[in-house]
């Protein structure tokens, strides 16, 4: 079974979500990704998403645009990452990791390529963004001949399309909370709730909400609503907060502990 299949059917027997951050690897560097890593597992984390870093991250808002400019510094590959998820695997992580990317380098690698490499360094499940359902065929048919869950985005917009991405997807289906790009919000969609309603009656599997949320409280707000909650630019924030420890050998353990408190402080 597919670890995400195997973490959600484990959750579901005491009702609670699954947290789910959202990092970008090479942030500050591709060592501190894995030591950040093992340290959310330990606060908690159910599954992670290993963001790729991308000169041109359109669904995503400035917090993650600053981070992915930072590990491109450091010319950080959808290799490298991939490779980060192998070597927190040997470090002793246990959960799912879900690669975050744009279509572009995958497509520069090769589809067959990439998929063959996911599924060597224990990538669980896939999304792409800027990939419709329109235009998935193949991606989706190599990545369930190997096991790899390939994990749509809805969004309140999506209206007749959701029927049809929820058909088709694998994992869970990832909601997108609000309007616009990534980042930290105090409002959603007016028309979330509704929203969650139409997207949990087009489907059996989990869904999970993401594209905002930065505290507790709003993730205990969609608890009773969905399987899972994502939490990107919050996560990607408190990191850049701490990077002056992060660089620094005395002051590293001292910054890995406060991105360990914000995370196991969302705890629900």
């Amino acid at each position: 079974m597919n670890l995400i299949d195997s973490v959600f059917a484990a959750l579901k027997k005491n009702g609670k979500p699954a947290l789910i951050p959202f990092l970008t690897m090479g942030d500050p560097d591709l060592k501190t990704s894995v030591e950040i890593i093992a340290k959310l597992e330990e606060a908690g984390a159910d599954m992670i998403e290993l963001g790729v870093p991308y000169s041109d991250p359109l669904a995503d808002g400035p917090v993650i645009q600053r981070a992915s400019e930072r590990a491109l510094k450091h010319r950080i590959t959808i290799r490298d990452c991939m490779q980060v998820a192998e070597d927190a695997r040997a470090a002793g992580v246990k959960l799912p990791f879900i690669l975050f990317s744009y279509y572009n380098p995958v497509l520069q690698m090769g589809l067959e390529t990439f998929i063959a490499l996911a599924k060597e360094k224990g990538i669980s499940g896939l999304i792409i963004p800027d990939l419709p359902i329109e235009e998935d065929a193949e991606m989706r048919q190599l990545a369930e001949a190997a096991g790899i869950h390939l994990i749509p985005l809805v969004a309140p917009t999506s209206n007749e399309r959701v029927a049809r991405i929820a058909s088709k997807a694998r994992g869970f289906v990832y909601c997108v909370s609000s309007l616009g790009v990534t980042g930290v919000r105090s409002d959603f969609h007016s028309g979330i709730d509704e929203f969650l309603q139409s997207v949990r009656g087009a489907t059996d599997l989990p869904i999970a909400v993401g594209f905002g949320i930065s505290s507790r409280e709003q993730i205990e707000r969609f608890a009773g609503q969905s399987d899972g909650v994502i939490v990107g630019s919050a996560i990607v924030r408190k990191i850049e907060e701490v990077l002056p420890l992060l660089s620094q050998p005395e002051g590293k353990e001292e910054g890995l502990r406060q991105i360990y408190d914000f995370v196991h402080g969302l705890r629900v």
